[in-house]
């Protein structure tokens, strides 16, 4: 009955007949055609590097005016309206409900005698972190997000124990967005501190060993200056416990480069203070200073210097370095003239690159990350897209592996390089995160919480396979199903890629892979060229001048779950986010023969004016600059906004936006959706997520409500 209802409700709100009459309905409800709200369209045209570029939809980037506002709420209720109505909505959100409503816990944070972890309870919306004085000690609420506000629209973005664990910076945030303020607490007294350092997006305190101050990367707090400028006005500075914040040391001015990334860090034994420079997600600056030498008196600063006493490491080379300090040496994991990273050690008194000792060469496998833990290298390798732990003493020599439960995913150890616990997780397709402790000194695992989700995994299988792109290049894909699944090239489909800033897709446990393999679908996730999976090589070979390649791999992925009869083009949906939603925007106005349905969440998709808004000046360095006319050449071609097909028949669009998303604009989001109404008789829904940010809401119920929506329009669109 409730199905019958369903579905007659979401005729009478596509206007496809009275649904008291005989007329049939439409075997897939999301293909109906009533129309969206109607959307203004300017016939404004420029001319950008000698080619002349439509923009009708440029008055959509503007957030602030009326007009934006109305026309959002009106896409925004049309949305909601009809995925409300579709057949599928109710069971999934129980369903998801049962997978996402669990009990859960961190990996455990050693400070002193402190034990920090965040759990999360099947009663609650939001994670709630909490303390224990030592292992068998009594657990009590550090921070509870549940009880911050009414609405649960303040988010904890991130807590900062001292090492002795007596005090407490943590972040805060307004709609779960990337802007924080963050404040200081006395864990002893339970007292909050005076102390308050407001737009602490990038602030990730790096404290003193005797916990009296910390150092962080500060931002302006003015709202007149475009987001897209702020990285290049990030200081370093230093706070006192006790101070207000307004007046920290600065440590090293602004660059004045809003395409880099400032850092900082600070060595566990207080003496070696590193400030870095990121330029994207292609290279690295390095420059130390020794906090035990005496200061001179007013020393020169020499240019590219950051700031007086420090010293270069590495500067101006094309490629990634990331620096340990640890008993006087430095660790250096790097990409320089090895692909797939190695480890060099480096004595800081002669840190010229003749100097440095390579300690761990490179191998046929990514080392995606090195720790110093219990005076031990922890190696996380990536090979064929699965990880796996290996030791070596400081010297490089090999010890052994850290055994893992099975193919999976895990992040490294949380743990200190003078204690030999520590702790990880690990997830898989087939596997809810499991928390595991291991004694590095003794080579001892064993699993330390078990997290339970209702499922029974076994029913399921993964295959990992192999296809060729357009240019031959062979791509990975790790392909899940019901084991009792026929292929008879009829299965729903779901492709979930992102394919840029080396990030990496392993296995991973997901409530929607799991709703939707238990909806009879396929579940399909490739290794896109622009991840990190394979190395650097496989990063460059995605990204600026190539990013064309990540969507000849994606697809290609389509066309190999088609020919291999694992679906047909009819049955066949995509989803991605961010970056990945630039993905399926490529994919779906350069292949729409290919999806029926299309999932674009927080996306970029106006590539031409996307360094203008939000973070996109740090994002030049992996996609190009348009406004130089050599870039502009590779960037216009594919930029989604720009080449909404007019002729052929597109996908249906479910676009998925975020109301305080500061790190992407949702502008794309808007623009894009305003020209796919424009041409497209099949669905294109913009639904805006309210108190979000870029990471979505941070309440368990708005991701299931979030999640059923765009499985429920899937289905629909699908005819599943």
């Amino acid at each position: 009955m409730a199905k019958t209802s369903a579905l007659a409700l979401l005729a009478a709100l596509c206007a496809c007949g009275d649904p008291t009459s005989e007329r049939p309905l439409p075997a897939a409800p999301g293909t109906c055609s009533e129309r969206p709200p109607a959307t203004r369209r300017d016939e404004l045209v420029e001319e950008l590097h000698g080619t002349p570029v439509a923009d009708p939809y440029r008055w959509l980037e503007d957030a602030s005016d009326p007009a934006v506002q109305g026309w959002m709420r009106a896409q925004d209720d049309h949305a909601r309206g009809l995925l409300a109505a579709l057949p599928e909505g109710p069971a999934l959100r129980a369903r998801l409900a049962e997978l996402l409503y669990v009990d859960a816990i961190s990996a455990p944070v050693r400070r002193g005698d402190r034990i920090f972890y965040t759990r999360r309870h099947k009663d609650r919306e939001k994670a709630i972190y909490y303390v224990r004085d030592g292992e068998d000690g009594d657990e009590r609420v550090l921070l509870d997000p549940n009880t911050l506000s009414p609405d649960g629209s303040i988010s904890v973005h991130g807590v900062f124990p001292s090492y002795d664990g007596r005090l407490l910076a943590y972040k805060l945030s307004i709609n779960n967005a990337d802007a924080s303020t963050m404040h200081l607490r006395d864990l002893d007294s339970g007292r909050e501190l005076p102390d308050r350092i407001d737009n602490a997006r990038y602030a990730s305190p790096a404290w003193t060993p005797d916990g009296r101050g910390f150092y962080y990367v500060w931002l302006p707090a003015d709202p007149s200056i475009p987001p897209a400028e702020l990285p290049g006005r990030a200081e370093v500075r230093f706070h006192r416990v006790g101070d207000a914040g307004d007046h920290d040391d600065i440590i090293a001015a602004a660059t004045g480069d809003a395409s880099r990334f400032v850092g900082v860090q600070l060595s566990r034994d207080g003496r070696f203070l590193t400030i870095s420079h990121q330029h994207g997600w292609n290279s690295t600056d390095l420059y130390f200073k020794d906090l035990s030498e005496a200061p001179a008196s007013d020393p020169p600063v020499p240019k590219d210097i950051p700031a007086p006493g420090f010293r270069p490491l590495v500067a101006g080379r094309p490629a990634i370095f990331d620096l340990i300090a640890w008993r006087g040496a430095f660790y250096v994991h790097t990409n320089d003239g090895a692909p797939r990273y190695r480890v060099f050690k480096v004595d800081p008194a002669r840190p010229e690159r003749a100097h440095w000792r390579e300690l761990v060469p490179e191998s046929d496998a990514t080392l995606e990350g090195v720790q110093v833990i219990g005076d031990r290298l922890v190696l996380s390798y990536l090979r064929d897209a699965h990880n796996e732990l290996q030791l070596r003493d400081l010297e490089g020599a090999p010890i052994g592996p850290i055994a893992l439960p099975g193919l999976g995913s895990t992040s490294g150890l949380v743990g200190e390089p003078d204690d030999p616990r520590a702790y990880f997780h690990f997830t898989s397709f087939t596997q809810p995160d499991q928390i595991y402790s291991t004694d590095v000194q003794r080579g001892e695992t064993h699993l330390w919480r078990a997290i339970e989700v209702p499922v029974d995994t076994s029913r399921f299988t993964v295959e990992q396979v192999r296809y060729p792109s357009k240019d031959g290049t062979p791509i990975s894909m790790f392909i899940v199903r019901r084991r009792d699944l026929p292929l008879d090239g009829k299965r729903p489909t779901l492709l979930y890629g992102y394919g840029g800033f080396s990030v990496s897709l392993t296995p991973a446990f997901s409530a929607r892979a799991v709703a939707w393999l238990e909806h009879g679908g396929v579940y399909a996730v490739p290794n896109l060229r622009g991840g990190g999976e394979y190395g650097e090589d496989w990063h460059r070979a995605g990204m600026r001048e190539q990013k064309q390649n990540a969507f000849d791999d994606f697809a290609a992925a389509a066309q190999y779950l088609i020919t291999h009869d694992y679906t047909r083009p009819q049955q066949l949906a995509v989803y991605g986010g961010s970056n990945g939603g630039l993905l399926v925007g490529a994919l779906m106005t350069q292949h729409p023969e290919l999806v029926r349905a299309v999932v674009c969440a927080v996306p970029l998709l106006d590539m031409l004016r996307y360094h203008r808004f939000g973070a996109g000046r740090t994002w030049i360095p992996e996609y190009g600059d348009p406004d130089i006319a050599a870039e502009f050449a590779w960037l216009h071609p594919y930029s989604p906004y720009h080449h909404v097909p007019k002729d052929s028949p597109l996908p249906a669009l479910l676009m998925l936006s975020a109301d305080s998303d500061d790190r992407v604009d949702p502008m794309h989001a808007r623009k894009f959706t305003a020209a796919v109404q424009h041409v497209s008789e099949r669905p294109a829904w913009l639904r805006v997520e309210r108190n979000a940010g870029h990471g979505g809401a941070d309440l368990v119920q708005q991701t299931i409500a979030r999640e059923a929506d765009a499985l429920a329009f899937l289905l629909a669109e699908l005819g599943a």
